[in-house]
């Protein structure tokens, strides 16, 4: 196995990643790469977004953008968690305004059988982008990511974004045989992109199980931290980091540690040293965590700003190492100058 690599262990990402306090907790944002930045948008002008996230120039640009504006301790590769489906040749689009959309639902087995494999040859502008990325971005780590099996398989049944996810539930439920095919088949697509990334030299990766808080421990536990475990199983051999992160999964953080992760991301729902002191109780013994500053708190002013942020460090002082960051994505309306305060404010904290 190529180890294209660079050496980063004293990166205070890396660091933190790892259980240790570095001399500054490291902050990066998640979706820091995007709509909230003009530049993002001058490059992205009249491009699908799937295109450019495989158009490796485009990819590494747009990574580097928060970078250079910000002063982040990470990169986060700029993509989707649709690529590898798309790669995969799934018709699917990112419509405006709405998020994917599928051209075929996958409602029954026959839809799960005809699903293709992905190969890891059309994932080649990957291990482009991450190429360029890593010959630019000096000593800042850089952070690969996928979606969890549950969250692309919600949007696989249901065709677009649900706030329900009934019919997901029902063949969870109704019909787990046809579930669990369908839920191994996204975890090796899921496995396939990550490792891809790895070989290509990202230091960390993150899966995102941004809807599995629509589940409850039961459900999760027996239908989808299996498949979870087996994407983050199939990327042990590289010895990166390994984030998990799901949005209303407060009660779940547990289980999703359980997958086999190094950092647990925390939404903004419930405090860190509460998640913290639920993941020990859990027999986590040392639990890193990582977020989990409420993105609206950076439309309230700067006082609201500041005494959040010491909130949440204070917090995150009771885990064994933190990761400061937003308790889900930057809102498209953010101001970037709130944003490069927000970085300096931690660092300085």
């Amino acid at each position: 196995m190529p180890n294209n690599r660079r050496d980063l262990a004293e990166a205070p990402f890396l660091r933190a990643a790892r259980g240790e306090r570095p001399e500054r907790t490291p902050v990066w944002f998640m979706r820091q790469a995007g709509r909230s930045l003009p530049e993002y948008h001058e490059v992205r002008a009249g491009a699908p977004m799937l295109r450019s996230c495989l158009t490796p120039d485009v990819a590494r640009e747009i990574t580097m953008q928060p970078v250079r504006r910000h002063g982040v301790d990470a990169a986060v590769l700029y993509s989707d968690i649709m690529v590898p489906l798309y790669a995969a040749g799934i018709e699917l689009e990112i419509t405006p305004g709405v998020g994917p959309v599928i051209a075929e639902p996958v409602r029954t087995r026959a839809d799960v059988e005809r699903l293709p494999e992905l190969d890891p040859a059309a994932l080649a502008p990957i291990t482009e982008a991450v190429r360029l990325l890593t010959a630019e971005l000096g000593e800042v780590p850089l952070i690969g990511f996928a979606g969890a099996p549950f969250t692309l398989a919600s949007y696989l049944v249901e065709g677009a974004p649900s706030k329900t996810y009934e019919r997901t539930k029902a063949m969870m439920l109704g019909d787990p045989e046809t579930w669990n095919l369908l839920a191994a088949k996204l975890a090796r697509m899921t496995s396939t992109f990550l490792r891809v990334q790895a070989e290509a030299g990202v230091d960390a990766v993150q899966v995102f199980d941004s809807w599995a808080g629509a589940l409850s421990e039961r459900e999760y536990r027996e239908s989808v931290l299996p498949h979870t475990r087996a994407v983050f199983d199939s990327i042990g051999e590289f010895g990166v980091p390994r984030i998990h992160f799901g949005v209303g999964t407060g009660e779940l953080l547990p289980a999703m540690a359980e997958a086999g992760v190094d950092v647990v991301g925390v939404d903004w729902r419930i405090p860190l040293d509460e998640a913290a002191a639920r993941l020990r109780a859990a027999g986590i013994e040392n639990p890193v965590v990582q977020g989990n500053l409420d993105p609206t708190v950076l439309f309230a002013g700067e006082r609201v700003v500041e005494r959040e942020t010491a909130r949440v460090l204070a917090e995150g002082k009771a885990a064994a190492g933190h990761i400061f960051n937003l308790g889900h994505g930057v809102l498209p309306n953010t101001d970037p100058a709130e944003l490069t305060k927000l970085v300096d404010l931690v660092h300085r904290s």
